[in-house]
């Protein structure tokens, strides 16, 4: 009985060593054999429950894949409307903006009206400031701030012009004038803005685009130099006018200003001329060495100030007010032929100072063309 057991144990052991060894087997050859299809074709050969759940797996994966797709095709459908729509609003502003540019680079630049000859002329000032002068030269009339006796010969405007290249700048670039319908802005100073379309720089703009009409060159600078500080303004005008001269040498150079003259509202000095134009009145101020500065062609500026005002005298009377000679040197000794023209005052608008310009631009020309 005894030896009966013992031999059946035996079988059990090897029996189980078998099934070890069996299971090793599968589990390595699991492990190495890829996960495919190939696998999965094999179950459903064999395993007919596995292939109809693993054939509902697949039809809903590529059903949940169409869905995808047709989502994606329709969100990018939709952004692409709405890119086209971006895109088109965006053409729209920019071809507005670009329009508005045009549009106001239209105004000064093209279909210019220059100046007719042959017009009545009146002024018609309101609220006038008494006219003061020591000197006169025909009908030119001088205001002598300065320790200077001028005789005739001082004034007499004997002078060639050659070199007709035209520099325009503005020292105090910010001094703007009464707001009209046309002409509306917000001042940030008594009667200054830093919108420089509403400004003494506007006008010089205005001279320039007339003086090109005649076939002038013309160098106009529209830097600020008195903002942000008013302080120091002729310095920095200095250095644009010096830097510009290397380039462009002039003799004429015209510090465009507008007179300030207290800053009133009510004086408004215009000149009528012919039946439709109101323009601003203009003067001269020519600087001198009587400050103590070195500046030994005052004298050439003054000469070339008469001329041209002795034209204007002529073609257009009262255009201009007196030439002021005064102490200060205003940077006039940079060229032969540099002035200050101040167009208007702080109760002129706009318009009238544009219309200034027309006919200032005209007389310069009758002169240089000599």
């Amino acid at each position: 009985m005894f030896n009966v057991t013992v031999l059946k144990m035996k079988d059990i052991k090897k029996y189980l060593l078998g099934m070890l060894a069996t299971i090793m087997v599968v589990f390595i050859i699991s492990k190495y054999i890829p996960k495919n299809n190939n696998m999965l074709s094999c179950l459903k050969q064999t395993i007919p429950t596995v292939a109809n759940t693993h054939q509902e797996y697949e039809q809903k994966a590529n059903e949940k894949d169409v869905l995808k797709g047709v989502l994606k095709t329709q969100i990018s459908s939709m952004q692409t409307m709405e890119d086209e729509e971006n895109i088109e609003d965006s053409i729209e502003i920019d071809e507005s903006t670009k329009q508005v540019a045009t549009n106001e680079q239209d105004e000064q630049t093209q279909n210019i009206e220059t100046a007719q000859t042959d017009l009545q002329t009146q002024v018609i000032t309101n609220n006038p400031i008494t006219e003061k002068y020591q000197s006169e030269y025909g009908k030119v009339k001088v205001k002598n701030e300065t320790e200077f006796e001028l005789t005739q010969d001082m004034l007499k405007p004997d002078i060639t012009i050659e070199n007709k290249n035209i520099v325009l700048f503005h020292t105090h670039s910010c001094e703007s004038y009464t707001s009209s319908e046309k002409y509306q802005y917000t001042p940030t100073g008594t009667y200054r803005t830093t919108d420089l379309n509403y400004t003494v720089t506007r006008v010089g703009t205005e001279l320039e685009n007339q003086l090109k009409q005649y076939n002038y060159n013309v160098v106009h600078s529209t830097s600020y130099h008195d903002y942000p500080s008013y302080n120091g303004s002729y310095t920095r005008s200095l250095e644009t006018v010096e830097n510009i001269l290397k380039t462009t040498p002039s003799d004429i150079v015209i510090d465009v200003h507008r007179d300030a003259i207290g800053s009133r509202s009510d004086y408004a000095p215009i000149v009528k001329i012919g039946e439709n134009d109101v323009a601003a009145q203009i003067m001269f101020v020519i600087g001198t060495n009587n400050g103590g500065l070195w500046h030994p062609n005052w004298n050439q500026n003054l000469k070339f100030a008469v001329k041209i005002q002795e034209k204007a005298e002529e073609m257009y009377p009262g255009l201009f007010k007196p030439i002021m000679l005064t102490k200060s040197r205003y940077n006039q000794h940079t060229a032969k032929y540099a002035s200050i023209i101040e167009v208007g005052a702080t109760g002129n608008t706009l318009e009238q100072c544009l219309t200034s310009m027309k006919y200032l631009a005209k007389v310069m020309e009758e002169v240089m063309k000599l």
